[in-house]
């Protein structure tokens, strides 16, 4: 529409220009100034069926040609801004293509929450653009819609529900590989299975969650190597299964870490003023009990910050020296994983003590960098 505006309006000026009248101004000695000006003026008015002798009059005046001109003038400014126009949108429809499909991201979270964290990860690496809805972690009003009550949850396009970081991150990891799938088929690729865990606890698992759902074809270029794909999926399991347990009983040590640790909870989550009091207090209490109980269940030595260190330091090794990041020249699913993990203690004494003591800290720094540039986004 806009094009075909402009189109006209170059061809108005065209023929302006090339009007008996307007050659004929060109040669004459009319006082083109004051006759053009009194003319436009006149032209512009509300002068009903007057308007076309107006302008013809202007014409004769010498005004044709600086009309001629300016209709020109219009219609090529038009063009070049249809033009313009129409190549941002392309450029923008692309990048929307390659970044995710067009896909519609609503996440639903607790900042601080690790496995919440896991995904923010992915997404940011990938430039994948997503809504937060912060989730209040007393009340949680803003799942009430769902079956599922943990976090993280990622509704796709408002109707496809993906639960479980390590499932989102499959998927998501699956459909920006392998196109032709839609995200109601990949996610039915990771079927629900519900058990009760040796606490008497109905939990909810999903089968496959580390697998991405591709075909040969897909996976050999996907994995250059042979064993990328199993270290890949080793070390994510491990991320979830072991590093992820390390966080509570590290940051809620000491009463004094728990209480910091808190106070970041309550200024980072969605808390009102007495529910925000009522965690940062009665809360960094109950967790630095709870954090020994942990402690304890998972074998964790007296110093916890001893297996911190080595579940980091550990990290490092299966690395190596030739590699910046576990999956080479780029960040894998697992080098998202674990810095998703890490991420979480940003602020607190946990992390520093973790930076200061191991040798963590220039993949941690190059993860910070990768996922901040979207570098992970073609």
């Amino acid at each position: 529409m806009a094009a075909a505006c402009a189109r006209t309006l170059c061809k108005v000026g065209w023929n302006i220009l090339e009007s008996p009248a307007a050659r004929r101004a060109g040669t004459g000695s009319y006082p083109v100034g004051n006759v053009s000006a009194h003319g436009f003026r006149r032209a512009y008015g509300t002068g009903g069926t007057g308007v076309r002798a107006k302008l013809l009059s202007s014409l004769r005046g010498g005004g044709g040609r600086v009309l001629g001109c300016a209709f020109l003038l219009g219609g090529g400014l038009g063009l070049y801004q249809t033009v313009k126009f129409n190549v941002q949108q392309h450029l923008a429809e692309e990048e929307t293509k390659v970044s995710g499909g067009g896909l519609k991201l609503t996440l639903y979270q607790y900042k601080t929450c690790p496995f919440c964290s896991k995904v923010r990860a992915f997404l940011d690496y990938h430039g994948l653009p997503y809504e937060i809805v912060e989730v209040n972690p007393v009340m949680r009003k803003e799942l009430k819609w769902s079956v599922y009550r943990k976090v993280p949850i990622l509704m796709v396009d408002g109707e496809v529900q993906l639960n479980d970081s390590s499932v989102i991150i499959s998927s998501l990891k699956t459909y920006l590989i392998s196109k032709e799938k839609s995200m109601s088929d990949i996610i039915r690729c990771y079927p629900e299975m519900k058990s009760v865990n040796d606490r008497g606890k109905e939990v909810t698992e999903y089968t496959n969650k580390y697998w991405l759902m591709l075909s040969e074809a897909e996976t050999a270029v996907a994995y250059r190597e042979k064993g990328m794909q199993k270290e890949e999926m080793k070390w994510r399991q491990w991320a979830d299964d072991w590093l992820v347990h390390l966080i509570s009983p590290n940051v809620y040590r000491t009463t004094g870490e728990a209480l910091a640790s808190f106070d970041y909870i309550v200024r980072e989550g969605k808390f009102g003023t007495f529910e925000g009091f009522f965690a940062k207090y009665v809360g960094a209490a109950a967790m630095f009990l709870i954090s020994k109980r942990l402690k304890s269940r998972h074998n964790l030595q007296d110093d916890v910050r001893q297996d911190l260190y080595k579940a980091v330091n550990d990290w490092v090794a299966a690395i190596g020296k030739k590699r910046k990041f576990m999956g080479g020249e780029h960040p894998n699913l697992a080098d998202l994983a674990v810095f998703g993990v890490l991420r979480v203690m940003e602020g607190l004494q946990a992390f520093d003590d973790m930076m200061e003591n191991t040798k963590v800290k220039y993949w941690y720094r190059r993860m910070e960098r990768a996922s901040l540039n979207h570098e992970g986004r073609n």
